[in-house]
């Protein structure tokens, strides 16, 4: 039996993961502390914590949106659209895209009218259709963000595995410990501004 041959030695997979993951995290617990010391925007607060006191600027907001779009199976299909088509292939399949971030876009701006104490999706369908609608659409959206998760999570992990030979059990448990603990201090706002 062969193994297959790395580009990078082993120690390199858990050094990128554990070394890139930590140094994220400690550059966002930083920026967390300066922003609670020398804003008005406190961390310790719930709103600040779960909405960044809905104080986000558009910039931010596209990154997010942008970071947040590029699911594993998006870079995976643009990259076969562009070896089939060429560079039109991944220009296209972006352009059909982002018809839904615009719609959502005008939509968002509509609702943040009718409903501007709201926090969440989820608030907005339980008042409306009551709560039946908002705890299916709350299984629907746990199970998106847990398939989502596991999808990106094992993509880096088995990106990481071919070119080190990392583990790819330990990749897919060590990739979210660096996430985790800046999510965990900074909340919504260091989620964006590490996007």
């Amino acid at each position: 039996m062969s193994t297959a041959a790395t580009v990078l030695p082993q120690g390199a997979g858990y050094g990128v993961v554990i070394g890139i993951g930590l140094f994220f995290s400690a550059l966002m617990i930083g920026i967390t502390a300066l922003q609670g010391r020398y804003t008005t925007f406190k961390p310790t607060n719930a709103e600040e914590f779960s909405s960044a006191s809905r104080s986000v600027k558009p910039g931010l907001i596209a990154a997010g949106i942008v970071s947040a779009w590029t699911w594993a199976a998006t870079l995976l299909q643009s990259s076969a659209m562009a070896y089939d088509y060429g560079i039109s292939g991944p220009w296209w399949y972006a352009s059909g895209a982002t018809v839904q971030v615009l719609l959502f876009a005008m939509l968002a701006a509509k609702l943040k009218m009718n409903a501007p104490n709201a926090h969440t999706w989820l608030e907005i369908v339980g008042v409306r259709w009551g709560t039946a609608a908002h705890l299916i659409l709350m299984f629907f959206g746990l199970a998106t963000n847990i398939i989502v998760s596991s999808m990106l999570i094992l993509g880096g992990s088995a990106t990481v595995t071919s070119l080190t030979g990392m583990n790819t059990i330990a990749a897919c448990f060590l990739i979210p410990v660096g996430v985790a603990i800046y999510v965990v201090v900074g909340g919504m706002r260091s989620t964006l501004i590490c996007d």
